[in-house]
């Protein structure tokens, strides 16, 4: 009966005993510090994706990145040549000066000062004498190609359009949602004096070639 009573209070002190021994193992091992990560890293563990750029959107980041970069670095100063005008139906290459003033017209195409150069986006507006630089500016009509060449590189429109309008019209000059090419010039053709309406070539840029 002694040895029945013995026996079971030696059982819980060989417990005790080897718990402690097996504490002392375990806390002076790594596996104490294994066992600690593990459970920081379970209990604090989140997705990977979450922190993680995906593929597409690196690309999106990029093309968005290289938009912000303007086309033009400076802006060009009234009088100066800021690239050429190709019309490949007429086999025509004409220079092109910033502003619209005589000065400017009286040497080649004119832009108009309060619109975008060439390649960017929204409404970029030319301006031409008929009698000189677009005297057969008639013969171009829709489907046909406008070609403007600067040091952004070369911009390649197609004529969406064709217009006739009273020379007082503003709507020429209007801001566009996409990149837009739009060339004036007087009409009719033929008239003797001052014209009374503009002929209007409307064009989307379909080409970019960027320096």
């Amino acid at each position: 009966m002694r040895k029945i009573k013995r026996s079971k209070r030696l059982v819980p002190l060989l417990l005790s005993v080897s718990f402690i021994v097996f504490g002392a193992w375990f806390a002076g091992t790594n596996a104490y510090t294994f066992l600690k990560g593990y459970l920081l890293y379970k209990t604090g563990q989140v997705n990977a994706e979450d922190y993680t750029t995906k593929p597409e959107s690196k690309e999106k980041e990029q093309e968005k990145e290289q938009e912000e970069v303007p086309l033009y670095a400076e802006r060009p100063e009234k009088g100066e040549n800021i690239g050429e005008l190709i019309i490949p139906k007429l086999e025509a290459k004409l220079p092109i000066f910033h502003g619209t003033h005589e000065d400017e017209l009286d040497k080649g195409v004119g832009h108009f000062a309060g619109s975008v150069l060439p390649g960017e986006e929204d409404n970029t507006v030319l301006s031409g004498h008929r009698d000189t630089v677009f005297r057969q500016m008639g013969e171009v009509g829709i489907g046909d190609l406008l070609v403007v060449q600067t040091s952004a590189g070369e911009f390649t429109y197609k004529v969406k359009k064709v217009r006739i309008v009273d020379k007082e019209d503003r709507t020429v000059i209007v801001p566009k949602p996409r990149a837009t090419l739009t060339v004036s010039t007087c009409y009719p053709f033929n008239f003797i004096g001052a014209s009374p309406e503009r002929y209007i070539l409307v064009a989307d840029l379909i080409a970019s070639n960027k320096e």
